[in-house]
């Protein structure tokens, strides 16, 4: 072999691993353009497609569209529903894209099962009940004058009044949170709708039915929190856990005092206290776009679907005759 040769091999394979290595790299940014929690259920998702492939001897990446609509017909069977399918297809997507494969969810017999599966199910999603503001008076009546029961106020309050999805609530620190006379600014570094970071800003009314500020600030003192994660695992025999409550524990906490206070249980979860925000506005009569501000919808769709269903009965067409 001469020098020639030995110099062209050498940057064939230096090219060649350099070239890996940027493959690597870009699906890792790939996987980074999805929020932590997409990834984790993305891997659950595949997970549960890999094992039923597993079982029935097919092969899960890369998969047939065949596979993919043996798989949705299965699931449909089991009563998942369509918005668990929709997620289920995505994460095998992104496991093909990710991996260089070709995807089968976009073949056309694989979206005609899915279009039949949404027509004989129907797509309607259970909607968990609104923690709105009467709801929030009677559950915090509940907190218990301890360590713990200051923080479930607070929770309870600053999540009800920053209309704050249970992540978002979950993941603040002292170093978040700016007073001010009229309450506190709230700094939300990232979110559903901000995954980039930017950051937004909410503005908490301490107000005189909840003394939400109050209830915050009563809490962190009793807990000497000043610095890290507001709200957090307390221990047996009062010892404040330095992580931050898990948003499970949002849920949990949300659904205890429900039904303390008399209410259905299983009707709430930690999306209550957000739903209960932008229902007990809409009731007020709040200005949409005021609403926006503090819930952070993009589209104001969404926010009107609350409004109108707070006010089904309001000036009802058959108010006068029936």
């Amino acid at each position: 072999m001469n020098t020639n040769e030995l110099i062209t091999n050498t940057t064939t394979e230096q090219q060649l691993v350099e070239k890996a290595k940027l493959d690597d790299l870009a699906k890792n940014y790939m996987r980074q353009s999805l929020s932590p929690s997409t990834r984790k259920f993305y891997r659950i998702d595949f997970g549960i497609f890999s094992a039923w492939c597993e079982s029935l001897g097919l092969t899960a990446l890369p998969a047939a569209p065949d596979t993919v609509a043996r798989f949705l017909a299965a699931q449909a069977s089991q009563g998942r529903k369509h918005a668990t399918l929709i997620r289920r297809l995505a994460a095998i997507r992104m496991a093909h894209e990710t991996q260089g494969y070709d995807t089968p969810t976009q073949h056309k017999g694989v979206k005609a099962v899915l279009k039949g599966i949404k027509r004989e199910k129907g797509i309607a999603q259970s909607k968990k009940a609104p923690a709105t503001a009467d709801r929030i008076e009677s559950m915090i009546a509940y907190c218990p004058d301890t360590l713990a029961g200051l923080r479930d106020k607070a929770l309870l309050l600053l999540g009800f009044a920053g209309a704050f999805r249970r992540s978002e609530l979950v993941a603040l620190t002292v170093d978040d949170i700016e007073r001010t006379p009229e309450g506190i600014k709230v700094m939300i570094r990232k979110s559903k709708t901000d995954q980039e970071g930017v950051g937004q800003v909410v503005a908490i009314l301490n107000g005189t039915r909840f003394r939400v500020v109050d209830a915050l600030l009563a809490w962190l003192s009793a807990s000497n929190i000043d610095d890290g994660h507001l709200f957090r695992p307390i221990k047996k025999g009062g010892q404040v856990q330095p992580l931050a409550l898990t948003d499970r524990s949002v849920a949990s906490i949300v659904k205890s005092y429900a039904s303390k206070a008399g209410l259905m249980a299983d009707n709430f979860s930690g999306h209550s206290l957000r739903a209960g925000f932008i229902t007990s506005g809409a009731q007020a009569g709040a200005d949409l776009f005021k609403l926006m501000e503090i819930s952070r919808h993009k589209k104001p769709e969404t926010v009107i679907g609350y409004v109108r269903e707070s006010k089904l009965f309001e000036n009802h067409a058959g108010e006068k005759f029936l």
